[in-house]
């Protein structure tokens, strides 16, 4: 009797198991803990808000037509941005990696300079900056042709005399870089973004990835790419990613372009060199680019578009908050609504904490489609985050 309750035990548990992962819905990862999630008329906007423009949209005086992906460093006092232009479409040989200084906290900003130019085979786009001891890294996602080949190229400015001098690097095929790498507790930075495929014969999927450094040096990056669990199709994952680093565990927070898109989950618990496979979420988020970080107060935070009805709309770009030391986000906020027009898309941002500040960068379409963009700054108080 022993044996056969034995057997009919292991049966049920096959059974229940072979349901749970073929038959019934996947079980998704809890991120937001705060109740109903508002819709977007319902969401506070913030205040004591600073928005200013990076750089405006401005065709007609300089003759580029497309800008993406804002990239924000604070070194030596300045504030520096970085940006993608093209005087074509996006992701198109000719691509240009280029930015701004400002010397009075983003309220004002100075000439555009070229960090990067393609030509008639190569692109550079936009990209993240490190800041280390006297020295400032820029790492950039470059293609060739029509998008094959994507890889990271990095350079480093030279102060004297204002040039971006190329840097040769090690970092595995495909990927590309986007949010300012983070120093890990193990001495490394983890570099988060995703891992294009297209023009690689043994990759497949455009996977979210990290590239975690080699301690301070910087010309050496191991690449890692993310599994997918079996309820996420690679093929709808454009794994535009960002982390969250706390000790030796370190979350993947992802894009989904799914029919009902939320953000996309993956963990680590060894500073990034192994992971869970990459699952949804709990919490709706538009197919845009994230970033994501835990700030000064222990605040965890996630930028994009969350809320209960936008679907894929790239407006109001909110951040989501949690309490402080909790791991779930609980409060959601609107940094910056649309001006008119529901086309407007308010995508892309980066964010760095700076003198009790969050500075948040991103792109503004002006309801013009096509991400051509101007860039903008938004500056929020850390007071105004407080999620009771």
């Amino acid at each position: 009797m022993k044996t056969q309750s034995n057997s009919i035990i292991a049966v049920v548990m096959f059974v229940a198991l072979h349901m749970s992962v073929a038959g019934a819905p996947p079980e998704t990862v809890k991120l937001w803990s705060g109740g109903a999630l508002p819709k977007a008329a319902e969401i506070p906007i913030l205040s004591g808000v600073r928005i200013s423009s990076i750089k405006p949209h401005e065709p007609e005086t300089d003759g580029y037509q497309w800008l993406h992906g804002v990239g924000l460093i604070w070194h030596k006092g300045r504030l520096y941005s970085s940006f993608g232009h093209n005087k074509g479409r996006e992701n198109t040989r000719g691509e240009q990696a280029r930015g701004s200084v400002s010397n009075d906290g983003g309220k004002t900003w100075g000439a555009v300079f070229t960090i990067a130019s393609g030509d008639e085979h190569l692109g550079v786009s936009h990209g993240v900056f490190l800041s280390h001891h006297d020295a400032l890294w820029s790492f950039h996602g470059a293609f060739y042709d029509d998008f094959q080949r994507t890889h990271t190229r990095a350079y480093r400015l030279d102060e004297a005399s204002g040039a971006w001098k190329p840097v040769e690097i090690k970092l595995g095929d495909g990927f590309w870089p986007l949010q300012n790498p983070v120093k890990m507790d193990d001495g490394n930075r983890i570099m988060a973004g995703a891992r294009i495929a297209k023009g690689y014969k043994d990759a497949a999927g455009n996977l979210p990835a990290v590239a975690i450094s080699r301690g301070d040096d910087f010309t050496k990056w191991d690449l890692v790419v993310l599994p997918c669990d079996d309820s996420v199709s690679p093929t709808s994952v454009w794994g535009e990613s960002t982390v969250i680093v706390e000790g030796a565990r370190i979350t993947n927070i992802a894009r989904w372009t799914g029919a009902n898109p939320t953000a996309l989950i993956s963990e680590s618990s060894d500073f990034g060199r192994t992971w869970t496979p990459v699952r949804a979420s709990n919490l709706p988020m538009a197919a845009s680019k994230p970033h994501a970080g835990i700030l000064s107060a222990g605040q965890r935070y996630l930028i994009c578009t969350t809320t209960a009805d936008t679907g894929n709309r790239r407006s109001p770009l909110t951040i989501a908050v949690s309490r402080p030391g909790e791991r779930t986000l609980s409060k959601v906020f609107v940094i910056r609504a649309p001006d008119s027009s529901e086309r407007i898309g308010l995508s892309y941002p980066c964010a760095i904490e700076h003198d009790g500040k969050l500075y948040v960068g991103y792109s503004n379409n002006g309801g013009r489609g096509g991400n051509r963009n101007s860039a903008e700054l938004a500056v929020i108080p850390l007071s105004a985050l407080k999620a009771k």
